[in-house]
């Protein structure tokens, strides 16, 4: 039976990049003057474009990331996780 598609969270905490999916949470290095993701602006398994607030721009950014790369050095069978992804949201701590 194939699992219920769901959301996955964005966050960061302290130099690293989190994304959380199921039971599962990654981290992943982030920019040094990251200080937090603001929004998802699209979402197509696995590319996320974001919009990202750094410490040297009062404006947030446009920020590109790539997750299936990631998953796959991670030994995780990236097709298989993404497609059971509807859609990302930014974390708000509650995740």
């Amino acid at each position: 039976m194939k699992k219920e598609m769901q959301y996955a969270w964005l966050s960061n905490e302290t130099g690293y990049t989190v994304f959380r999916f199921d039971d599962k949470v990654i981290r992943f290095r982030a920019p040094y003057s990251l200080e937090r993701y603001t929004a998802v602006k699209e979402w197509d398994h696995g590319y996320l474009v974001v919009m990202a607030k750094y410490k040297h721009n009062d404006k947030p950014e446009e920020e590109y990331i790539d997750l299936a790369p990631i998953l796959q050095n991670l030994y995780f069978d990236a097709d298989a996780v993404l497609s059971q992804i509807k859609g990302v949201q930014i974390a708000d701590g509650r995740h």
